[in-house]
C-alpha cells in the first residue's frame, strides 16, 4: 500500500511539475518593414502587452524587415504553421480573395478618413471574414497611409510616367493602374526596392511618407510627388487552426491586447504622415512636388477606369459603398 500511495505521489509531484513548466504559447510575428514604421511599432506594442497580461502563458516574438519570410511567402508559411501572426499589405491577399482588391483602386479614398470609416463598417468588416474559406483569419486592419509617387524625374502629369520603369507590390490592380498611365509595372519584393532605385533598375516606385523614409528610399529617389493616389494597409491575419486551438480566454486577452496595438499603430501612422514627410523635405536629398489640383484631375481621368476593369472581381456594390464613405 505504501509503494502504491508513494507511486501516486510520485505521479502528481511529476505531473504538477509538467503543468508548472509547460512552455508558452509562442506566436512568431513575421513582417517586412522597419521597426520604426506604424506597423513595426505595433507589433512591438503588441509584443509588450502580451508580455504584461500574460506572463508565462503566451509569448509574441515579432520578426521585423523580412528576417523570417517576405509578404510572398509568410501566408503559406503561416497555412504551415512555421509563423502564427503577420500584416501583410491588403495587395498581398488576391490569391486568396478577390475583394480585398478594393483597396488598391487608384483615387478610390480621399483621405485616410475616409478609409477609417469604410473599414469601420459592416461592410469593411465582414471582407476581414473573406479569407476563412482559405484557412487564414482577419484580425484587423492596420493603418500605413496614403500613397505617394516617386521616381527619378518630375511627375506632375500622367504623360510624366511614360515608359518608366515603377516597382509594384504582386497586385493586378496596381498592374493596371500603371499601364493605364503607360508605364511599366514590375512586380518585384519590398527588400529589394532600395537596391533597384539606387542601381537605377527601376524608375520609380510608390509608397507611403513612413515607409519611403524609414527604408531611405528618398536618398535615391530625386523627387517624390505626393499624389495621395492611394492607400496602403495592412491586414493582421493568422491561421484558423492556431486560432481555434488557442484556449478560448488566453485568445480573448490575445485579441484585446492586438486591438490595443493596432490603435496604438493607427495613430502613429497619422503622426508620421506628417513628420516623415517634413523630415523628407527637411534633408533636402529629394523634393516634393505638390501638384495643381488640375494636374491631379488628369491622374484621376487616366486611372480612375481601373475601377471597372476589376468590378465584377471586386464587386460593385462594394466599390460604391467605399466611395460612399468619402461623404
Amino acid at each position: 500500500m505504501r509503494l502504491l500511495t508513494a507511486a501516486v505521489t510520485t505521479m502528481a509531484l511529476t505531473f504538477g511539475a509538467t503543468v508548472a513548466t509547460a512552455a508558452p504559447v509562442e506566436i512568431k510575428f513575421s513582417h517586412v518593414v522597419a521597426e520604426n514604421t506604424p506597423k513595426g511599432q505595433m507589433a512591438n506594442k503588441f509584443a509588450e502587452l502580451v508580455a504584461e497580461r500574460l506572463p508565462g502563458q503566451v509569448e509574441v516574438k515579432v520578426f521585423p524587415s523580412s528576417q523570417l519570410f517576405g509578404d510572398n511567402k509568410v501566408l503559406e508559411a503561416m497555412l504551415l504553421g512555421d509563423v502564427q501572426m503577420a500584416a501583410p499589405s491588403l495587395s498581398k491577399f488576391q490569391k486568396y480573395t478577390k475583394s480585398l482588391q478594393l483597396f488598391d483602386l487608384p483615387f478610390l479614398f480621399r483621405d485616410m478618413a475616409a478609409v477609417e470609416r469604410f473599414q469601420s463598417s459592416a461592410e469593411g468588416q465582414e471582407m476581414l471574414k473573406a479569407l476563412e474559406s482559405k484557412g487564414l483569419v482577419g484580425l484587423g486592419y492596420l493603418h500605413n497611409g496614403m500613397k505617394q509617387l516617386s521616381a527619378s524625374t518630375p511627375l506632375r502629369v500622367p504623360a510624366d510616367a511614360n515608359g518608366k520603369k515603377f516597382r509594384i507590390m504582386t497586385s493586378d490592380v496596381l498592374h493596371a493602374q500603371f499601364e493605364a498611365v503607360d508605364a511599366v509595372p514590375l512586380k518585384k519584393p519590398f527588400s529589394e526596392v532600395f537596391t533597384l532605385l539606387q542601381t537605377k533598375a527601376i524608375d520609380g516606385q510608390e509608397n507611403t511618407w513612413s515607409n519611403i523614409y524609414s527604408k531611405k528610399f528618398f536618398e535615391v529617389q530625386p523627387y517624390i510627388t505626393e499624389s495621395n493616389h492611394g492607400v496602403l494597409d495592412y491586414m493582421v491575419v493568422t491561421s484558423a487552426e492556431f486560432w481555434s486551438d488557442l484556449d478560448a480566454d488566453l485568445r480573448s486577452e490575445v485579441k484585446k491586447a492586438l486591438d490595443e496595438a493596432i490603435a496604438y499603430g493607427n495613430s502613429i501612422a497619422a503622426e508620421k504622415a506628417s513628420s516623415d514627410k517634413q523630415a523628407i523635405i527637411d534633408s533636402k536629398r529629394s523634393e516634393v512636388v505638390e501638384i495643381t489640383d488640375a494636374e491631379r484631375e488628369q491622374w484621376v481621368a487616366a486611372m480612375k477606369p481601373v475601377w471597372n476593369q476589376f468590378a465584377d472581381e471586386i464587386g460593385a456594390d462594394l466599390i460604391k459603398a467605399a466611395e460612399a464613405a468619402n461623404q
